[in-house]
């Protein structure tokens, strides 16, 4: 397991200590239990590309329009995160301690970009498609200076996961109940079905502090699904997921009861994947944006709900009236609002004027 922690940067990696770095980075953010909904005033919007394996961000002020930091360039290079050289499936959020983010190990265009010599690390046919076995997690109090671990589930768990097919897409979210952040997201062992599983992680976010476990869900046998994003509203845990199209489970409890219904939300739109719910600020409205990845070019695309029983389409980005300034092409993406202070100190260190 290797343990990072850099300011965004994309020249050279500093190795130092976790705790060097956590000590050391300002404290500007508030923690998730000091924040209330009346101290936001932006969003963050944090994605991928295919064609960098690298991570951006983007900003708004009215979760409409969105611009990126960096001008469309990746603020952090995927090859200094990833053992695979390349990280997919970013998500960010808040904890009590400041900002979270947890990304896939995983580069699919590994061979044609010459960084490995096979397609994937192990073969196909034993472990299916896109096999890793790594997430990314980072740690931040400012949005600016991050620590990175790189963790390998097989050799933190070789008894039980050794033989892991994929880890793909983990999402965060603060447990009350164990007072610590947990990490969800897809696994496989090697070539069997996809399946959402959780573990929590240790205070300084470098690791699982046990064993990763199913996500209680009452859904069909013969059923897949990945992609799992988790939220809290109206005393529930809506869980989307990629199952032949978005789907919704709803529980009463954060880690088990989901109870899957195999209606599908997003649907006349070719395949998608992907689900994010993040919620306009001052308003009673969720936003799910999922990955709309055929018809080609890709792209993000909305739908808005109240109730989370009907949903309104907003399009794609640049084709309805949610929008990118300075960006095309993002993948896999999360959202999460900002007070103002926060926005203008991010804004401020990529000297963005206008957002």
């Amino acid at each position: 397991m290797k343990h990072l922690a850099f300011a965004f940067t994309l020249a050279a990696v500093s190795v130092l200590s976790f705790f060097t770095a956590c000590t050391s980075l300002p404290t500007a953010s508030k923690s998730r239990l000091e924040v209330s909904e009346e101290d936001f005033g932006a969003y963050l919007l944090v994605y991928f590309k295919d064609e960098t394996h690298s991570l951006y961000f983007a900003i708004s002020s009215d979760g409409y329009t969105f611009t990126d930091v960096n001008n469309g360039n990746p603020i952090f290079d995927g090859k200094n995160l990833a053992e695979q050289k390349g990280v997919r499936d970013p998500f960010i959020g808040r904890g009590p301690d400041g900002f979270y983010m947890a990304l896939t190990d995983l580069h699919i265009f590994a061979q044609r970009s010459r960084i490995r010599d096979t397609q994937w690390l192990h073969p196909q046919e034993e472990y299916g498609w896109g096999n890793n076995r790594a997430l990314v997690l980072m740690k931040s109090k400012d949005l600016i200076n991050w620590s990175v671990s790189d963790y390998r589930l097989d050799q933190a768990f070789p008894e039980e996961y050794a033989e892991i097919g994929c880890s793909w897409a983990p999402e965060i979210i603060y447990d009350p109940e164990k007072d610590s952040m947990m990490v969800y997201f897809t696994l496989r062992i090697k070539n069997g079905k996809e399946r959402l599983y959780y573990a929590h992680t240790d205070k300084d976010f470098t690791k699982f502090i046990e064993k990763p476990q199913l996500i209680g869900m009452k859904a069909p046998e013969e059923k897949t699904y990945i992609d799992g994003d988790i939220t809290h509203a109206n005393g529930k845990y809506y869980m989307f997921l990629a199952s032949n199209g978005i789907k919704l489970a709803v529980s009463d409890h954060l880690r088990n009861g989901y109870v899957y219904d195999d209606k599908t939300i997003v649907t006349g739109e070719g395949s998608c994947e992907a689900p994010n719910v993040w919620k306009r600020i001052g308003t009673d409205k969720y936003v799910l944006m999922y990955d709309n990845f055929q018809p080609m070019p890709n792209e993000m695309a909305f739908q808005e709900t109240t109730d989370f029983k009907t949903f309104t389409p907003l399009g794609r980005f640049n084709k309805g009236v949610m929008k990118t300034t300075n960006f095309r092409g993002a993948k896999h993406g999360a959202v999460i609002p900002l007070t103002k202070s926060e926005a203008q100190q991010l804004a401020a260190h990529w000297k963005v004027e206008k957002y």
